[in-house]
């Protein structure tokens, strides 16, 4: 019996000594190095002497003492790596401070009340458990003991309540403040600035039980709560919102700490050896490399990034996808979130306050060529309405294709009636996009030579700073003319998605009996029939109004490294999808490197 642990054991040091002269080839030999206080210093273990001389003894189990699978790669090899946008506007790591210029692996220090399974549903975080008042009006959540910051300092209400009033604080100027309107008491008034944030319907009672109020019976709340990401309430009083920002005060709740953050170079997370929450990671290392978006393709191919999302993947590297056996295997495709690219306007001033202007450009769109031979029917699949089929309420295209339809004739007829025949006299248009990457460029270009072809008018496209698009987008009254978008669900729910097309949202179009049955289909507890049929009748008034001009309903999916395993990625839904879903943040706490990480470079394509 020792003679045959004697051989298990030389034979696994053998398998150590390989993987480490690989991963030292691969690396160049070098160390991972932080930066603090212009110093760079070789990086430190995470681990703590007791834990180093564990994982010593085996080298398969994680800082938390959990052992990692059969198949996985020892501890030390469980680095994962992407491409960022080198042309992104990154600002924080926290959602809560700004949505829509967030550094690359962004929102993974700190765990929200609630997160999501594969199919979507609300389950368990931070808080254990939750319910609601008689009067459907007050929610209370309970915060899991034994939740703690990484320095220390527990995880309490208190955080919350104080993440809550900076998010609602009109000096602090949040991008997605119009998430929460119409929803939490008194949040209108105080983003209006007619009342303080501590008077926000978000309270702690106690160190372990937080109480939101609702304006109405919203049923929606918990979902919406996905979203409820929270800063340290220490961290923000001592440094500001933007603590995260800085390796020397940045603090962590979540599954990974902030150890190298060279913005325009490199970020490099580290495993969280403090975290107590739901989703402790098999990973010890997460690193960010900032690159040309037209080379994160190349840089997969290359083993040097472990996955890539399709909204940067080219039309040409989908056919190399498809004709490639392995890359084949492990692009997974799946709903996302249930994203829609449509065109929108300021129907408030001319030319598209005149009904008959938006629906001439309606008809002017052939989604079906654009699908096919711009966007690829793998990515995408012509919209003619703005809920993606496989959501709640949506409706079927056919019942709704008759009011966008490609139907040049019919649109030139609508423009004629505008007092335009022919194009004669309707002034340029400009179409603003928002930083979209070469391949969305590509789509809308498309678009905008469609309407153009027919028409006989003129649209120059301009691909806009991500922060400029969403002022002008989000001003009031609006500073975008025409623009093209995206939009994707925050919460499985119909409130959300047609909730951004009611006045107060962030759209120039106001249709009154739209406005109507959404608000109260969003309120409806007890007979979701009656819902789904007022949420999709708002819907057919929203495409025939041509409040938008739908163009494609997006699949999504990544492309990932045979070697990036985990059920949360390569097991299927309840509907047979296996991949990435959106909004599974337990994903983080399930993904491995796999032992055929050693066939890392043999994964290129020829």
């Amino acid at each position: 019996m020792s003679g045959t642990r004697s051989r298990h054991t030389t034979g696994r040091i053998v398998f150590l000594l390989i993987l480490a002269l690989i991963l030292v080839a691969c690396d160049g030999g070098k160390s991972p190095a932080i930066e603090l206080s212009g110093v760079v210093k070789e990086s430190t273990p995470v681990a703590t002497t007791g834990e180093a001389e564990t994982a010593a003894v085996d080298p398969y189990l994680t800082i938390y003492g959990d052992r990692l699978p059969e198949d996985a790669a020892p501890y030390e090899l469980q680095i994962y790596k992407e491409a960022c946008d080198i042309s992104g506007n990154h600002i924080t790591f926290d959602f809560q401070v700004s949505v829509y210029q967030p550094f690359c692996l962004a929102n993974l220090f700190q765990d929200q009340l609630v997160s999501l399974d594969k199919d979507f549903k609300v389950t368990p975080a931070s808080a254990e458990r939750w319910e609601v008042s008689e009067d459907g009006l007050t929610w209370t959540f309970h915060i899991k003991p034994g939740l703690q910051w990484s320095d220390g300092t527990p995880l309490t209400a208190h955080d919350w309540e104080a993440t809550y009033q900076l998010i609602a604080n009109p000096d602090h100027g949040w991008d997605f403040a119009w998430f929460y309107t119409g929803v939490l008491k008194n949040w209108d008034e105080i983003i209006a600035g007619e009342l303080p944030p501590g008077e926000l319907g978000v309270k702690a009672v106690d160190d372990l039980t937080l109480q939101i109020i609702t304006q109405r019976p919203w049923p929606p709340l918990p979902a919406m709560m996905q979203f409820s990401y929270v800063l340290q309430k220490k961290a923000l009083q001592k440094h500001g919102p933007l603590y995260n920002s800085n390796v020397a005060t940045s603090v962590s709740a979540g599954p990974f700490m902030l150890d190298v953050l060279e913005p325009g170079q490199r970020i490099e997370l580290v495993a969280n050896p403090h975290y107590r929450g739901y989703r402790p990671p098999r990973l010890q290392r997460l690193i960010a490399e900032y690159r040309s978006p037209d080379t994160f393709f190349l840089a997969f191919q290359n083993g040097e990034v472990d996955r890539v999302q399709s909204n940067w993947l080219s039309p040409a590297d989908y056919s190399i996808i498809q004709s490639d056996p392995t890359l084949s295997a492990n692009y997974l495709r799946h709903f996302g979130d249930f994203r829609t690219d449509y065109l929108l306007f300021d129907t408030y001033n001319p030319p598209f306050n005149d009904m008959n202007v938006r629906k001439a450009l309606a008809h002017a769109v052939d989604r079906e060529a654009i699908v096919s031979n711009v966007f690829g029917e793998i990515k995408a699949m012509p919209a003619y309405s703005f809920l993606m089929p496989g959501f709640p309420a949506s409706d079927t295209e056919d019942k709704l294709m008759q009011y966008q339809s490609y139907d040049c004739d019919r649109a030139k007829d609508y423009l004629a009636q505008a007092g335009y025949p022919d194009g004669q006299g309707f002034p340029k248009l400009e179409m603003w996009l928002r930083n979209e990457p070469p391949a969305m460029q590509a789509v809308y270009q498309a678009v905008a030579a469609s309407i153009q072809q027919c028409l006989n008018i003129t649209i120059e496209v301009s691909n806009k700073d991500f922060k400029a698009y969403m002022d002008a987008l989000n001003a009031k009254p609006t500073g975008l003319k025409f623009g093209a978008v995206s939009y994707g669900m925050d919460y499985l729910d119909p409130a959300n998605m047609l909730g951004i097309w009611v006045s107060t949202g962030r759209h120039a179009w106001k249709n009154e009996e739209f406005e109507r049955l959404v608000n109260e289909a969003a309120g409806i507890t007890d007979d979701p029939v009656r819902r789904k049929a007022l949420f999709q009748e708002a819907e057919r008034i929203l495409v025939e109004n041509v409040g938008g001009i739908f163009l494609a309903h997006r699949w999504q999916g990544d492309i990932l490294q045979p070697y990036l395993r985990g059920d949360s990625i390569r097991s299927p839904d309840s509907q047979g999808i296996a991949g990435w879903h959106w909004g599974n943040d337990w994903v983080w706490g399930n993904i491995y490197i796999s032992k055929d990480v050693v066939n890392r470079n043999t994964y290129r394509t020829k």
